[in-house]
């Protein structure tokens, strides 16, 4: 049977047992006229799936109709879990601890509802556990050991026998992979398999995040061989075709310690205004669909910026390498070009594959000096001038974003130095300057442009979308707000637009109270996602989004810059959908669930780093502003 037949004889499978009920491998055989052996298989591979449930009887049935539900466990440090279900619009279960039957935190599993009133049920079935590697600290008690899980989600410690412990002493943090789940009220077993360092060491705690967090530092072979395998320059027979950029001025402009450039821009004054250019590296003419590369890529998501490292989703062949838009050099990209009026407004655009030749490297706090001292050092006549003019576009677009009601949250964020130890010297806020403001801009704005162009073709990218405040969050931050004395004004029962939230960020802006409204505001909305439909963008105000401008760093980008290119090498909208309008949910869903996991893995690391940099100077008194009451602590 092949793959499309067992596809459908699985969907049929599942119709039956709708319509009948619970049934024997032998009576499915029966009914779907297939020899019984390969009934028992396709039936044994949908329980492994969770697609169905096989009972003590040795029958088959639809979880649901057992009164079952499929879902994944959020456990708590008390030993208690939530199911959060699958089914978006089913309740969560409360699971008390001794119903979890072995579950730890983030495995997908069955449960039974024991008590309706108080939606409270059990453990019935794991179907896949979620931490075989756990991350701790390991503990010595006696002539027992164990390892405390660093996810405090994770309830149970897991015991190590004498013959598994590695060489792990007292308060070594570790990597253990369980060899045995808990049951019947007992935790894992498990056998260290590898030793991070003493927890009070330098460097172990951020060690701790990868592994817990269960990213790679270092490429498979595969991965290596294929970037190595790629030419070091651009190859002159990929330029033809492509439009030839490399006698317009281009640069990049990027932070001082920044080795991938990825964007590079270019201004040139028009009878009507402006011509302003987006260059974007071709990352998609390297990066082929189903290769090492993209596999990869695809698992990784997106790069991790962590304080003293950072783990790339593309080798260094290709981030720091063919695909960063050096200087000096010829490189392949794709470039959306903006035809702009006087007053900096969009008259038209095309997104089209081209090749530049950089002409610098600026950095944001030269750059940033030049527009608000005038020090033009390092500069010539022709870069400052332009430099110049984009500043002036760059602010006349910022206004109009805030004009149409775009937020800005302006959230302090923090600077951590780092001494060549790895011990944190200083912490200071983070200066934005006009230099990066001005490329912030440029890149919303070409961001939006590409967004518009997909939704109008219908191409199947990953859209970028940000929706409207969750009703019950919104209200309760409107409490907090008109209690503080700053009303929302146009708050209509659920709903709310994001220039009536600006007004509230402007009235507090100067005041003591400025830097909570703006956190809990932030709270208070919803989490900016990956979506294949055209959602729209709450915070920017924006009716099409997407990320188009970073494909070294980011899989959606890379995503759409691969579609991009077939539409311009003749491939028609529908012929993309068949190729890509069923890959773009699970994209999606994956590119949002690693974006995630390195937000968490970049703060929990700032949080080490922070923790480190204060606890010699413990007994010292700072001013501080509370920013939330918890029930704990």
């Amino acid at each position: 049977m092949d793959a499309q037949k067992i596809m459908e004889w699985k969907d049929q499978a599942e119709a039956l047992l709708a319509e009948r009920g619970p049934r024997t491998s032998e009576q499915m055989a029966e009914l779907t006229h297939v020899r019984p052996a390969e009934a028992y298989q396709l039936l044994e591979a949908m329980t492994e799936e969770g697609r169905l449930f096989k009972t003590r009887k040795e029958r088959y049935a639809l979880p649901e109709t057992l009164g079952l539900l499929r879902g994944r466990l959020q456990g708590n440090a008390r030993g208690f879990g939530f199911l959060i279900p699958e089914k978006e619009d089913v309740q969560d279960v409360f699971i008390p601890a001794d119903a979890m039957n072995g579950a730890l935190h983030g495995d997908t599993l069955f449960v039974r509802i024991v008590n309706a009133e108080r939606r409270e049920g059990e453990v019935v079935r794991v179907l896949t556990h979620a931490n075989d590697v756990i991350v701790g600290t390991f503990e010595t008690d006696g002539p027992a050991a164990y390892v405390v899980p660093d996810e405090r989600r994770i309830a149970s410690d897991v015991y190590v026998s004498r013959d598994d412990r590695s060489g792990a002493k007292n308060d070594d943090k570790v990597v253990v992979r369980v060899t045995q789940w808990g049951k019947g009220g007992r935790g894992p077993r498990g056998r260290v398999i590898e030793v991070l360092g003493n927890k009070d060491d330098i460097g172990t705690d951020v060690k701790s995040l990868i592994r817990q967090h269960k990213l790679d530092e270092e490429f498979p072979q595969n991965v290596l061989a294929a970037a190595a395998a790629l030419p070091q320059e651009v190859d002159p027979k990929d330029i033809p075709g492509r439009v030839d950029l490399r006698e317009t001025l281009t640069f990049t402009i990027d932070g001082a310690t920044a080795k991938d450039f990825d964007d590079a821009v270019s201004l040139e004054k028009t009878e009507s205004g402006w011509t302003l250019g987006v260059h974007i590296a071709d990352v998609s003419h390297y990066v082929t669909p189903g290769s090492a590369l993209d596999r990869e890529a695809y698992k990784r998501g997106t790069s991790v910026y962590l304080l003293d490292r950072v783990l790339p989703m593309l080798p260094e062949a290709l981030s720091n390498g063919l695909c960063s838009l050096n200087p000096d050099v010829d490189r392949l990209t794709m470039s959306c070009m903006m035809e702009l009026n006087d007053d900096a407004q969009v008259l038209s655009y095309k997104v089209f594959p081209s090749v530049i030749h950089s002409h610098a490297r600026l950095v944001y706090d030269d750059v940033s000096r030049l527009l608000t001292e005038g020090d033009e050092a390092g500069f010539t006549p022709e870069l400052a001038q332009t430099l110049r003019s984009m500043n002036d576009v760059a602010k006349k677009m910022r206004a109009a974003r805030f004009e149409r009601g775009a937020l800005d949250l302006d959230i302090d964020e923090a600077v951590i130095t780092l001494d060549e130890r790895g011990i944190p010297t200083s912490i200071e806020r983070e200066e934005h300057g006009p230099a990066n403001e001005l490329i912030e801009e440029f890149m919303l704005k070409a961001n939006e442009c590409v967004a518009r162009f997909a939704k109008e073709k219908k191409l199947p990218i990953l859209y970028r979308v940000h929706e409207d405040p969750d009703p019950e969050k919104l209200h309760t931050f409107a409490t907090f707000l008109t209690n503080l004395g700053y009303p929302i004004k146009g708050l209509k029962g659920d709903k709310v637009s994001p220039k009536a939230l600006q007004a509230v960020l402007d009235a507090s802006r100067g005041t003591p109270e400025q830097d909570i409204i703006s956190r809990l505001m932030l709270r208070s909305l919803q989490k900016a996602r990956y979506a294949p439909q055209p959602l729209g963008h709450f915070g920017l105000a924006a009716p099409d989004y997407c990320h188009f401008t970073s494909p070294i760093r980011r899989y959606p980008d890379l995503m759409i810059h691969r579609i991009l290119s077939g539409l311009v090498r003749g491939e028609e909208p529908s012929e993309l959908q068949k190729q890509f309008g069923r890959f773009a949910p699970k994209a999606a869903a994956q590119s949002s669930a690693t974006e995630l996991t390195a937000m968490q893995i970049e703060r929990d690391c700032e949080d080490c780093y922070k923790a480190e940099y204060m606890k010699d100077r413990i007994g010292e008194s700072y001013d501080g502003i509370i920013s939330s009451v918890t029930s704990f602590g």
